[in-house]
């Protein structure tokens, strides 16, 4: 693993690769208030052992990248799929393979269809176009949140034991949650972290709905992954957008919830590897496969 802190225009972005920059380029985006640490380190490395050139990064407002004024980040989606292709910039690479997860996945949508040029094929896992007629989240996670502003974010116990209880709510009932390794997790994040409170940054940023409603469009070779128990984003979300891109696959993942559970690895490293592979990742690929 090596890293690299990538600047444009002022904003540090923080990297880390895994595996040799002359294979095929994946690059991977973490969803809202999550930094690079959730794509662990042996998910990576699984991947770069298999052939991949893998690059994890923390987004703006978490983990060791710039942080903006908390309650006015001041930058959009937009920014946010453009910083993704700088750091490719940086890397010298050319064209990449695109895997997304939840916010992630919304940006790597939108980085399909605003820089198709550099995207080879997309993997997007736990997200969605948000339709309107979908469902909404369950009401246990409006519940969760609706206390995080009494959270004293200078309090780094404080915080590490929210974010905790928060995987707890993520979770399917297929794998049971490995409580002492998502503490390690929360625990790595917080500590890297410029300033943990602008995490509360991503629910602010705006500029999304435009890319969104054209998913459609997206012209190139397209992965979805799904939980059955997503609170978040509930599956019909995820068959929904296999169905709206154009040759789109999908996977579905009995019993899992908002969660990249080690339990589920060989699946998606496999789907993932399958999707990325030379002459892979199109339409030829069955479009619902079912995984238990």
């Amino acid at each position: 693993m090596t890293e690299q802190m990538v600047n444009r225009n002022g904003v540090e972005l923080c990297t880390e690769s895994f595996g040799n920059p002359a294979d095929p380029a994946i690059l991977l985006i973490m969803g809202a208030q999550a930094s690079l640490v959730w794509w662990e380190e042996p998910f990576c490395q699984r991947l770069a052992d298999a052939g991949r050139f893998v690059i994890r990064y923390d987004n703006r407002d978490v983990g060791r990248s710039t942080t903006f004024e908390l309650g006015n980040p001041g930058y959009t989606f937009e920014d946010m799929a453009d910083d993704a292709i700088h750091i490719l910039d940086a890397y010298k690479i050319e064209r990449a393979h695109i895997v997304g997860m939840s916010m992630g996945g919304i940006i790597t949508q939108i980085i399909a269809l605003r820089h198709p040029e550099r995207v080879r094929t997309i993997g997007l896992l736990a997200t969605s176009n948000f339709a309107p007629d979908l469902p909404p989240m369950e009401e246990k996670i409006v519940q969760f949140f609706s206390n995080v502003e009494e959270l004293d974010w200078e309090k780094e116990q404080d915080v590490i034991d929210f974010s905790v209880a928060k995987w707890k709510v993520l979770v399917g009932s297929r794998h049971p949650l490995d409580e002492q390794r998502t503490y390690e997790l929360v625990t790595a994040e917080v500590k890297r972290s410029r300033k943990m409170a602008n995490i509360n940054n991503h629910a602010l940023i705006p500029g999304s709905e435009p890319y969104l409603a054209r998913t459609a469009e997206i012209a190139v070779p397209a992965l979805v992954i799904h939980g059955t128990e997503d609170p978040i984003i509930p599956y019909p979300h995820g068959v929904a957008l296999a169905r709206t891109i154009p040759g789109a696959s999908l996977v579905t993942l009995e019993g899992t919830g908002h969660e990249l559970p080690q339990g589920d690895w060989d699946v998606i490293i496999g789907a993932i590897l399958q999707h990325t592979q030379e002459g892979g990742g199109t339409a030829k690929q069955a479009a619902s496969i079912r995984k238990r």
